[in-house]
């Protein structure tokens, strides 16, 4: 099998990677955030490979090779591998044996069974890393994966997977402040010419307000405010990951945007 200067398939496992020829240990996800973020990537991956890298995957999914699976990468890519050996894996395996049907079926519908599938192995994996979360975990974990498009709709149409853009003027390192806007998911991506009830966020104040909050932030592009919510809030270096009403999820320097007096705290 092919090995991306990984140990195994990083598809497979999270806990030895080659670094610099060195083994070293790859901590599994364990908090919300961190399952919805290792499920982001992977999701970004197999939708590389059925749209941008279709043709390269199509070639791959050779019907007179073995028994072939399509993973996607905590890192954001993707691979066509033999399935593991070991059993039980060590993680949920993807649909097994997608390249025997290629030839078979109208191309379309084969790519769209394998998104179908690709979704499944997705959501498997997802609460696999999940499996000691409680039912309010669980529900948040799902509230995140649900807020966006699947695999399928993505390739069938039903939805937009629009590139994510850095905003105007954010440093190198730096959080950026704004985000591009995406297809609406779920909660409602329409801006608002005034914010909502609540109070604008002070410049260096108190984040006790932030921790799970709804917020809605300024974009000076179109004068509009924008829905989010924290999910995850760093006090120590002042910044938040928020999950934005179009389904993308980034990390904001808090003081950056208050500063500007562009963040309201919803009440």
């Amino acid at each position: 099998p092919r090995f991306s200067g990984h140990l195994g398939s990083t598809a497979r496992t999270s806990t030895l990677v080659l670094n610099g020829g060195l083994l070293c240990t790859m901590e599994a996800p364990r908090t919300v955030e961190d399952v919805f973020d290792n499920f982001s990537a992977r999701r970004d991956g197999l939708i590389k490979a059925l749209t941008t890298d279709v043709e390269d995957f199509y070639a791959q999914c050779d019907p007179d090779k073995e028994n072939l699976c399509l993973y996607g990468n905590p890192d954001g890519s993707w691979e066509v591998q033999l399935p593991a050996e070991e059993v039980p894996p060590e993680l949920p395996e993807p649909a097994l044996g997608i390249n025997f049907a290629r030839d078979g079926m109208q191309r379309k519908d084969w790519l769209a069974l394998v998104a179908v599938h690709s979704d499944a192995w997705l959501m498997a994996v997802a609460f696999y890393y999940g499996a000691k979360f409680d039912g309010k975990e669980r529900e948040k974990l799902f509230k995140h994966i649900n807020s966006l498009p699947t695999v399928y709709e993505i390739l069938s149409g039903k939805a937009v997977n629009k590139p994510k853009a850095k905003a105007k003027g954010a440093a190198a390192g730096q959080p950026p402040g704004k985000k591009a806007r995406e297809e609406a998911a779920p909660m409602t991506a329409m801006g608002l010419k005034k914010p909502s009830a609540g109070f604008i966020q002070p410049p260096e104040g108190d984040l006790g307000a932030l921790n799970n909050a709804q917020i809605e932030l300024f974009w000076p592009d179109d004068g509009m405010w924008y829905k989010a919510e924290v999910v995850s809030l760093n006090t120590r270096n002042r910044s938040a990951k928020v999950l934005y009403a179009t389904g993308d999820v980034e990390t904001l320097s808090i003081d950056e945007i208050a500063q500007e007096g562009h963040l309201n705290v919803c009440t």
